[in-house]
């Protein structure tokens, strides 16, 4: 318990941090830098701003332990330097994820394709597919990366439909790392709908991670992802099943994602009932990016941020419903921003990191030895536009890719606490931004408003997410904590 003379001792010597904050309900939410959090209530943050010796011993207490304030300014800065880099490590590893864009062939019309994919082998002819030569340089450089932690990810257009060369760079990866010993993960990222026994087996034999997109029941699906060979949704049941089959551990070893169109508004719900039915734990409420054929079709497939949020907050109502019921589903977004906020944990998704994964979290090597920020600088490239490439594996090495200029605009570009609208956000330590998008949307870097399109929705998210937060509701702070371990 703290006496008074304790509190007005402490408020003679109290500092505060920088912090920013937001006005929700009758609370305002306080957020600073390393990622803490709180909630005071007006009176609280009055006497907080003011530097009130109202400020109770309680209070007092939440505010020090959350790097609100301190009273040793040499004690806070060391604790808090800890805090910092303990929040932002992943900075500190090197390059982890390396996509391999195997090709640009695709064998579905997908209405909102990103990739900008053809669909012809005989059009696209043998310099839209990954040679063997091209990969071999592509895993080499990979391989120079400071972290000993790897991802190999295969995209595409449709990755299966140059299997011979990821099955290639699976062989020759795993053949080179006997002398480096770093630990690789292999994920392809595949509509499924080629996959063949053979191919199945050697997937699951090497632990290819395997991620297949669903949009929701086949009124949606379907639509979305147009499928000349029959019904889209039906064949990757089946082809899902096989791989389960096949592994035989009784786990659903394929992990999907799912991608909101303008016709996925109406049906949350059913959208959500299709993953639990198929055996998924989660889903990925994941709104468009407007490259490729999305931008190209924007009023056929788009939608406002506000229309987004909607559907957005009706699925995670729904799914926050069953997972209180036991039923084993989580949501992505919520997943990694709850992360964050609940447990302080660094975590690394490129997208929602300052500065962005781009070069220093990721590279894309695209089909003909081009090697891009990451995978949406790869896609804008598709479409003609390559302020986002940084060399080529023949002719660049890794410490070339790092050090270009593109890298460093980037990392400029994309670090919040110097983007004006941003760094004063509440939001600024859970958030990120795209500047590949923002090029792509916007022909400029930084948007010069902190209302675009991505910055709404996430706001928007972090609203929802920051509210229930707030609730304090049992029900929802147990689900919240399980999606959070």
């Amino acid at each position: 318990m703290y006496n008074k003379q304790d509190v007005q001792k402490f408020n003679q010597d109290i500092k505060r941090n920088y912090f920013n904050y937001k006005k929700m309900g009758d609370k305002y939410l306080l957020t600073n830098d390393l990622g803490k959090f709180i909630f005071i209530n007006e009176k609280e943050f009055n006497s907080f701003v003011n530097n009130e010796e109202s400020i109770t011993g309680e209070l007092q207490l939440k505010l020090k332990e959350n790097y609100f304030i301190y009273d040793n300014r040499e004690l806070f800065v060391e604790d808090a330097a800890v805090e910092l880099r303990k929040y932002k490590s992943y900075l500190m590893v090197g390059t982890q994820l390396h996509i391999f864009v195997l090709t640009t062939y695709c064998n579905l019309r997908c209405i909102y394709c990103q990739a900008s994919a053809s669909g012809s082998h005989n059009n696209a002819g043998t310099s839209k597919l990954m040679s063997f030569d091209v990969a071999q340089k592509a895993v080499d450089l990979a391989l120079k990366s400071a972290s000993d932690d790897l991802m190999f990810e295969f995209q595409g257009g449709e990755p299966l439909a140059n299997f011979n060369t990821l099955k290639h760079i699976v062989e020759y990866t795993n053949e080179k790392n006997k002398g480096l010993h770093k630990r690789i993960t292999y994920n392809l990222v595949s509509n499924l709908t080629l996959i063949t026994q053979d191919m199945i087996k050697f997937l699951v034999d090497n632990n290819v991670v395997i991620c297949t997109s669903i949009d929701g029941p086949e009124i949606i699906h379907n639509k979305n992802r147009v499928y000349s060979q029959g019904n889209c949704l039906e064949t990757i049941k089946k082809n899902i099943f096989k791989i389960n089959e096949y592994k035989d551990n009784n786990s659903n070893c394929v992990q999907a994602i799912q991608t909101t169109t303008k016709h996925s508004l109406k049906y949350g719900k059913e959208i959500v009932d299709e993953y639990i039915s198929l055996g998924l734990n989660s889903i990925f409420i994941r709104p468009l990016t407007p490259i490729g054929f999305a931008a190209k079709n924007w009023d056929e497939v788009g939608y406002t941020p506000e229309e987004f949020l909607m559907f957005y907050e009706q699925c995670l109502d729904y799914i926050i419903e069953l997972a209180s019921k036991g039923i084993n589903i989580s949501e992505g977004h919520a997943s990694i921003f709850l992360k964050k906020i609940l447990r302080n944990s660094p975590i690394n998704y490129m997208e929602l990191r300052s500065p962005c994964g781009g070069v220093i979290g990721q590279l894309a090597y695209n089909y003909d030895g081009n090697i891009y920020t990451c995978d949406e600088g790869r896609m804008l490239a598709e479409t003609g536009d390559l302020s986002f490439k940084l060399g080529d594996v023949f002719n660049n090495t890794l410490s070339q890719v790092l050090e270009s200029p593109v890298c460093k605009t980037l990392c400029t570009a994309s670090c919040l606490e110097a983007i004006p609208g941003c760094e004063q956000c509440a939001y600024s330590p859970y958030c990120g931004v795209c500047p590949v998008c923002n090029h792509a949307q916007y022909k400029k870097l930084f948007t010069g408003t902190p209302n675009s399109y991505k910055c709404k929705i996430y706001k928007g998210i972090l609203d929802i997410l920051f509210l229930k937060i707030n609730e304090n509701d049992s029900v929802k702070n147990e689900v919240f904590k399980r999606w959070t371990e």
